[in-house]
């Protein structure tokens, strides 16, 4: 008993540290969009200055700087639902910064039967997982994966990351970092979750990929399904 309280206290206290880590990324993405708008009324300012000079070649180069800038704050995902974007848009820029593509094609309903605690552990969990997989490899492999979308009721959600080849134990139906650490406990977090959802996980390393595949059941909101009857 008290080693399983252990456990417990120890996930506990891991979930409530993914939290915290993950809205404090979705609060900083907030705060840079909101300050590229703050100074936009200076950018226009710049702008109109030297279009009265008439010198376009000042204009391009400032419109360069600009868009290089505007990229880094941008969402550069929308599903539909706004926690989801939330927190796929933070991840997207966190894995950006460390030179990581992400290729994602995700629709959602704007209403889920989820939690935004159930979807941030799933969804930050994958994504944390992927990204530490990635930062190892050569910066043309560093490349993650992501389709989300409705299988009728059921919400379905795919990542995949490349990997360097490093050994993965499975336990029982995952697999568990052979670094120890955090990973293994993520890829449990996430099992945790989808069983509570009553959905199905499956994980699969091979070829050099790790594939990750969840279908939640029920996600649909009543006011959606009552909206379309």
């Amino acid at each position: 008993m008290k080693i399983s309280r252990r456990a417990d206290r120890k996930i506990e206290a891991y979930q409530q540290e993914l939290l915290k880590t993950h809205f404090a990324e979705v609060d900083n993405m907030y705060r840079k969009m909101r300050g590229w708008r703050h100074d936009y009324r200076n950018h226009i300012q710049v702008l109109k200055t030297y279009a009265d000079k008439g010198d376009l070649q000042a204009i391009s180069d400032y419109l360069e700087d600009l868009e290089t800038d505007l990229y880094t704050v941008d969402t550069v995902l929308k599903t539909g639902n706004p926690m989801t974007d939330a927190i796929l848009n933070s991840k997207i820029a966190l894995a950006n910064d460390r030179g990581i593509r992400v290729e994602a094609d995700a629709h959602i309903p704007a209403l889920l039967n989820y939690s935004a605690v159930d979807l941030c552990t799933i969804l930050g969990n994958l994504f944390d997982n992927a990204i530490e997989a990635s930062v190892s490899l050569p910066p043309e492999q560093r490349v993650i994966r992501v389709y989300m979308d409705m299988k009728g009721v059921q919400l379905y959600i795919s990542f995949l990351n490349f990997t360097n080849g490093g050994k993965l134990t499975k336990v029982g139906n995952l697999f568990r970092s052979s670094k120890g650490g955090d990973h293994g406990l993520g890829l449990g977090r996430i099992d945790s979750v989808v069983k509570k959802l009553g959905g199905y996980l499956s994980v699969n390393s091979e070829d050099g990929a790790f594939t990750t595949e969840i279908l939640l059941p029920e996600a649909l909101s009543e006011t959606i399904l009552t909206n379309d009857r």
